[in-house]
C-alpha cells in the first residue's frame, strides 16, 4: 500500500557531501515515521536516522550527528538525508523505511525502499 524509492547515491570522495530522497506513494496517510538505515556488506541493517510526521522530532545514531541531516517535505512525500562530511565507514546500501512508529530497530517499521549505494573512496 506504499511504495518508497530511494535515490541520490552514488560515488564520492571523503569528506564530500551528498543527498538522499526517499519519494512516498500509495496510502503515504498512514506513515507516520520515515527512518533511514544502512547496511554494508557482511553487517547488520544499521539505523542511522529517523524524522516524524511533524518534523519536530529527529532523531540520529551517534556516528552521524553533526554530519548528516534530515528532513521531510509531506507536500511532496518526500524525506531527504543530507550528508556531509561523508567518510568512507559511511560506505554502505542505504535503506528508506517508513511505519506508524518510530523506533531505532528495523522491525519498527512496515515498508522498505530497494536502497541506494553510497560509496565514500577514501
Amino acid at each position: 500500500q506504499v511504495q518508497l524509492v530511494e535515490s541520490g547515491g552514488g560515488l564520492v570522495q571523503a569528506g564530500g557531501s551528498l543527498r538522499l530522497s526517499c519519494a512516498a506513494s500509495g496510502r503515504t496517510s498512514s506513515i507516520y515515521a520515515v527512518g533511514w538505515f544502512r547496511q554494508a556488506p557482511g553487517k547488520e541493517r544499521e539505523f542511522v536516522a529517523a524524522i516524524t510526521r511533524s518534523s519536530t522530532n529527529t532523531y540520529y545514531t551517534d556516528s552521524v550527528k553533526g554530519r548528516f541531516t534530515i528532513s521531510r517535505d509531506n507536500a511532496v512525500n518526500t524525506v531527504y538525508l543530507q550528508m556531509n562530511s561523508l567518510k568512507p565507514e559511511d560506505t554502505a546500501v542505504y535503506y528508506c523505511a517508513a511505519g506508524r512508529l518510530v523506533g531505532w530497530a528495523p522491525s519498527t517499521y512496515d515498508y522498505w525502499g530497494q536502497g541506494t549505494q553510497v560509496t565514500v573512496s577514501s
